[in-house]
């Protein structure tokens, strides 16, 4: 093969060290954003947080175009060297640096905690508190008792056991107490015992004695709504059911719920949303928006000389401030752009979203696709109609007979009133649902109405029978 020289011309896209900044910093929610913006604060020294006291500049980033409807909104954006210095940001040089916050909010007691406190007040031998303190740490999240006492004696060190001559006999009674304690059915070996126990601390009645047999022996057809075995079986009426089954949803089958540790999930709202004279207008939230700037000192001297050793820190200082400014400016277009095609849902619910994707906004917008994405994943808006992920307005499409679009949350808005206004002792079936849609020109076919339906945690039809 003869080895030749060509030459060739080609274009390829290379990222910035600003580029990849401004990129990194759009796409990151609002909490992991100012937790970024810390981070460069530790590490850049010409980065500070700005102070001082916000402008009286017009507020920008509404959808009205009239400067007087913007006085309201006192969000002054500053130049970019010096940009978020709005009103209720972070960073109030007022704040006391001593205050810590989390010692200001009440803990609250475990489950463990609450039954180790019952079984403190009670007068036992050592080996008897010590089995009962095992049975209590056995305890799944739910307070039932997931394993056998012969488990629960091999799972003790062999050491202690020998040392408090442990038996199971021991661990019986010491569930026996457990199972006295409050929540009443802690400590159960399952649902139905849970329920079970706490049916025999209700009055005595016809139903509540058909509850018990109910859970005792015929929970799983109670569980799939099959009243018409059920009352075979019992040879009882739909009245005498219908009481049993009150009963019985009356009970707490997790004995421990008011306990489960939920971990909070915070969410900060990147804009926010109102009607202000008629009009949908949109603001930036001053919360969620860092105040910076530059240390003027240290800027001042490297300006006044060249180089220096903090050169390139004063050059990514910019970037940054620079980058922040872009993520906020695209952040607000973006949303200015989700509210003007989604009027009609702020004004008459869900039933009124209109069919959106990422690319009529990137149009709308000349921005890249991509970009959009960005944007809307883990940004918030809040809104007269609660907290709104930007991703919430997206959404695919089904043509009506009409030739138009409707949106699926449109759809799944409908299927949601359908289901809520059903004689639920006849409730709709996913075909019966879809015939419903066609009637108002809305074409569907059955299983894209289940898929809608299992999307929104909605049971089938045969677990929303009621008697």
């Amino acid at each position: 093969m003869k080895q030749s020289l060509q030459l060739r011309l080609s274009q390829q896209l290379n990222l910035t060290p600003q580029l990849q900044q401004s990129i990194k910093l759009l796409q990151l929610s609002t909490l992991d954003f100012q937790q970024e913006i810390d981070r460069y604060l530790l590490e850049n020294p010409l980065l500070e947080h700005d102070n001082g006291s916000s402008g009286d500049a017009p507020a920008e980033g509404s959808t009205e175009s009239s400067n007087d409807d913007q006085r309201d909104y006192n969000d002054d954006h500053g130049d970019s060297e010096n940009w978020g210095s709005g009103s209720g940001s972070r960073g109030n040089g007022d704040d006391d640096d001593d205050f810590d916050p989390t010692t200001q909010v009440a803990r609250e007691i475990t489950l463990r905690e609450h039954l180790l406190e019952q079984a403190g007040v009670l007068h036992l031998p050592a080996r008897d508190h010590a089995a009962l303190a095992f049975l209590i740490d056995a305890l799944d999240d739910e307070g039932l008792l997931p394993i056998d006492l012969e488990e629960l004696l091999e799972q003790i060190p062999a050491e202690i056991v020998t040392q408090l001559e442990l038996e199971v006999d021991d661990l019986a009674v010491a569930l026996a107490r457990l199972k006295q304690m409050e929540p009443v059915g802690v400590g159960a070996r399952g649902t139905a015992e849970a329920l079970l126990m706490q049916l025999r601390l209700l009055p005595d009645s016809s139903a509540r004695q058909l509850a018990q047999v109910i859970v005792g022996q015929h929970l799983d057809l109670l569980a799939a709504r099959d009243y018409t075995k059920l009352k075979r079986l019992l040879k009882c009426d739909d009245a005498a059911l219908k009481a049993a089954q009150g009963v019985i949803t009356s009970l707490n089958p997790r004995p421990a719920a008011q306990w489960a540790a939920l971990t909070p999930r915070y969410v900060v709202p990147d804009v926010l949303v109102q009607k202000y004279k008629g009009q949908w207008t949109v603001r930036l939230n001053p919360s969620a928006m860092p105040r910076l700037r530059l240390n003027q000192v240290y800027a001042d001297i490297l300006q006044r000389s060249e180089g220096g050793v903090l050169a390139r820190e004063l050059q990514e200082a910019k970037w940054l401030v620079k980058s922040v400014q872009q993520r906020f400016e695209t952040i607000l277009r973006v949303a200015q752009a989700i509210v003007e095609r989604q009027r009609a849902f702020f004004e008459h619910g869900e039933v009124a979203m209109r069919p959106l994707v990422l690319r009529d906004i990137a149009e709308v917008l000349d921005l890249h696709e991509s970009t959009v994405s960005r944007v809307t994943t883990q940004k918030y808006m809040m809104t007269p109609r609660g907290l709104l992920e930007f991703k919430y307005f997206f959404g695919s499409h089904v043509e009506t007979e009409a030739g138009g679009e409707c949106s699926a949350t449109a759809i799944k808005a409908l299927i949601r009133q359908m289901i809520n206004n059903e004689d639920k002792t006849r409730p709709l079936s996913d075909s019966a649902i879809a015939e419903a849609l066609s009637g108002q020109g809305i074409v569907v076919a059955r299983r894209t109405v289940a898929k809608y339906r299992e999307g929104m945690n909605v049971p089938p039809v045969n677990l929303r029978k009621n008697l």
